[in-house]
């Protein structure tokens, strides 16, 4: 029996499986998933690996094959299923298999079990009170003290004997020895849900919401699973879609994994699934110990859990039999990784479910355009709820024109009407929350008196400036100087948008001394629980005005906001991304769907250059269908997803000549693949940041209409990589329909 291992080195020339001999002593022990010590190469260094398989054919030499060293203590084993994803996003994403392995294994280590221990009594009350006398009688006062309580109460835990009765471990030893107690041991798991109320109660729901939890349990009592999309409108309760949902999963005896796309969102989140489902909901994210993260899992593979709720991490979580993956706010970008390999949890979440036999639910206020696309055209099923859940009206939205503003003099970043209806909440006792759009910043030039923005001319997107006082496109290379008036009006107010939110805290702190301001950003949430102080702090009324970035308008529900202020619209809408639109509108409808939640109505101010801009205009109406079908025109003219699918292929190295010698190359092989001209080719270019560090970039961009003709052109050029030495001195990334640009 030979065991096929992946060796735990990050190189793609060692990016196969290698045969080892097992060891009789191991035999029975070893299982696909255990990492193990090899040695490996010609010092035959011990290095660690994973088994992926068993073989009783030996696919080399047989005297040449090197014996497993033994099993690598204290690891954590990857489950069989999850090796077999791994083998998915290797195929779908690029990098190495141990890169895809290290992603699925949120947890690396296995970490030391926290026990509680109990002291108990094992005489009778008689036989107790004659060793008490017995003890009092030799001045054992120490021993005396701790049987005396035992007899009042049978059992007592380990640390209070020690802490608060200061009774040594020997003590307790040498009562153990003579039988008058003993010490129970049981594992107790570090939980780092402290919800401690919980309430069942189920609300009334509306049509649109009976309509698709019926739909649901149609399918799935049948034995059909597959991907739901929720189209809801801010407010129309696809939470409580999503809970039933699940409960027809966990009463049929399977799990579910609850995606939310930041940890500022678990605490709410958490708290009305526990609500619902108790202790047996459970969380995952980077915030956690390691102690904890282990124990979560621990619960979770042993089936003590029903529910986990995390970020993309907790996609990988090992249930015995997973049934339903949710993904809240699917549209948002914090889904797709950044790190190789660089996977989507939507597609990887959909390869999950089909080998493990589960559905997945996805839910947004505003889907993303892919997922719309794949809706429209059968691949997902769509589910819509129209109608806000308790029937609440949608918010009044007022579009401020800042161009307007200027030439009335006013050239603060709050308008006369937010700053009108600032006062009038506050006056009135109700919450208000501004936000500030600094997603999607890329250094964009705009007039502050007529909006025009500095574009590029032979591609729709913002010229960006950089430090060389240069305006440079970062998709066709083109550039020109940076204007010192604007070249449409002659006005000289022409430069970047800079505002933060510490600025902003700074001039409401000034502008309304009497309100209570919580501002929650980077800065404000770096330690463990900041974000749940934030939160629960507004939540409770103890403060009147919430400023943040886009996590204070992602999920969350705050009855008594009745106000919201979307500060500057045009951060992100003239990004040199050609997501930016979608990315704006997105921002703008979940920020304008914070407000009136509650009984009272809600106000939303919109303040931006481009009042005429048809993401701002869709997103003051809250009307996504205008807004997908002006955005699916316009990529589909331009060739972008999801209508053309797009390889990114990122080249780094030290050396600027070699690797521009590399991309050349790289490109060159790329076409000759390409002989009937089906996939059409941009670059090498320079990205966004042309050089880090002293490490320089290059970027070619490759399309097709199918996505799996780019994975065939990415296994190719992958080949060619590996067996050209040239490429050595370079690290070359593989990403699909990205997300950011590079």
């Amino acid at each position: 029996m030979y065991a096929d291992i992946i060796i735990d080195i990050t190189h793609e020339k060692l990016d196969k499986v290698f045969q080892y001999s097992i060891p009789v002593q191991l035999e029975e022990r070893l299982k696909v998933g255990a990492e193990v010590l090899v040695p490996f190469g010609r010092g035959n260094k011990e290095t660690k690996g994973y088994v992926v398989g068993f073989s009783d054919i030996c696919q080399y030499d047989a005297d040449k094959i090197k014996e497993i060293t033994g099993l690598s203590e204290g690891a954590m084993a990857i489950e069989g299923k999850m090796i077999a994803l791994a083998a998915w996003m290797k195929e779908h994403y690029g990098g190495t298999m141990i890169q895809a392995l290290r992603t699925v294994l949120p947890v690396k280590q296995k970490m030391k079990s926290r026990m509680k221990r109990t002291l108990f009594l094992l005489l009778t009350e008689e036989e107790g009170k004659e060793k008490l006398d017995f003890y009092l009688h030799k001045n054992q006062k120490a021993r005396a003290r701790l049987l005396a309580e035992l007899l009042d109460y049978q059992e007592l835990p380990y640390e209070l004997v020690t802490k608060k009765l200061n009774i040594t471990a020997s003590v307790i030893r040498a009562l153990k020895e003579q039988h008058v107690l003993d010490v129970r041991e049981e594992q107790i798991y570090r939980n780092p849900v402290r919800v401690r109320e919980r309430k069942e109660s189920k609300p009334v729901y509306t049509e649109e919401q009976s309509r698709a939890i019926r739909r649901f349990r149609e399918d799935y009592s049948g034995g059909i699973y597959k991907t739901y999309l929720i189209h809801g409108v801010t407010g129309s309760g696809k939470t409580e879609v999503y809970m039933e949902m699940m409960e027809t999963v966990i009463r049929a005896g399977r799990q579910v994994i609850v995606l939310i796309p930041e940890i500022a969102l678990t605490y709410q989140t958490v708290l009305r699934f526990y609500r619902r489902f108790g202790d047996r909901v459970s969380i995952m994210n980077s915030r956690l110990s390691e102690g904890e993260r282990y124990d979560q899992m621990m619960r979770a593979k042993n089936g003590e859990i029903d529910v986990m709720i995390g970020p993309r991490s907790a996609l990988f979580t090992t249930f015995p039999d997973l049934g339903l993956i949710v993904i809240d706010e699917e549209h948002e970008a914090t889904y797709k990784s950044e790190q190789i390999p660089r996977y989507h949890a939507r597609e990887t979440a959909q390869a999950r479910a089909r080998m493990e036999g589960a559905s997945v639910v996805l839910g947004s206020a505003t889907p993303a355009v892919d997922s719309y696309y794949k809706a429209l055209r059968g691949e997902y099923e769509l589910l819509t709820l129209k109608k806000r859940a308790m029937q609440q009206s949608l918010p009044q939205v007022y579009t401020v024109d800042l161009r307007e503003e200027l030439r009335s003099g006013n050239r603060s970043i709050i308008s006369d009407k937010l700053r009108e209806l600032m006062e009038d909440r506050i006056r009135k006792k109700e919450q208000i929350m501004l936000f500030i759009n600094r997603r999607g910043y890329a250094g964009f030039v705009s007039c502050r008196s007529c909006g025009h923005v500095a574009k590029c001319p032979h591609c729709d997107v913002a010229l960006s400036a950089h430090k060389n006082r240069q305006l440079v496109c970062h998709y066709c290379g083109y550039e020109e100087p940076l204007y010192e008036r604007c070249p449409k009006c002659g006005s000289k107010y022409i430069g970047g948008f800079r505002a933060g939110t510490q600025q902003i805290e700074e001039l409401v702190k000034r502008e309304f001394p009497g309100a209570r301001v919580l501002r929650m950003d980077m800065d404000t949430t770096r330690e463990k629980d900041g974000h749940e102080k934030i939160l629960a702090a507004f939540a409770n009324e103890e403060a009147d005005i919430l400023i943040g970035t886009q996590m204070i308008v992602k999920g969350h529900d705050f009855p008594n906001v009745t106000l919201v202020g979307i500060l500057a619209a045009d951060l992100s809408l003239y990004a040199d991304d050609y997501r930016a639109g979608e990315r704006t509108f997105q921002l703008l409808t979940q920020a304008a769907g914070r407000a009136g939640r509650g009984e009272k109505n809600g106000e939303v101010v919109i303040q931006t250059y481009s009042p005429e801009h048809y993401c701002v205009e869709t997103a003051a109406s809250q009307d996504y269908m205008s807004f997908y079908e002006q955005e699916i025109s316009y990529r589909e003219l331009m060739g972008y997803p999801p209508a053309e699918q797009l390889l990114a292929v990122l080249m780094t190295c030290k050396d600027e000549e070699l690797l521009e010698k590399g991309a050349y190359y790289l490109k060159e092989y790329a076409g000759k693949r390409n002989r009937d001209g089906e996939y059409q080719m941009i670059g090498p270019a320079s990205p966004y940041i042309g050089k880090v560090n002293d490490i320089y970039r290059k970027i070619i961009y490759i399309k097709h209409e199918r996505y799996g003709m780019l994975i065939e052109m990415k296994n190719q050029l992958e080949k060619y990589i590996e067996v050209n030495e040239g490429f050595k001195k370079m690290r070359i990334q593989f990403d699909f329909n990205p997300i950011n640009v590079f």
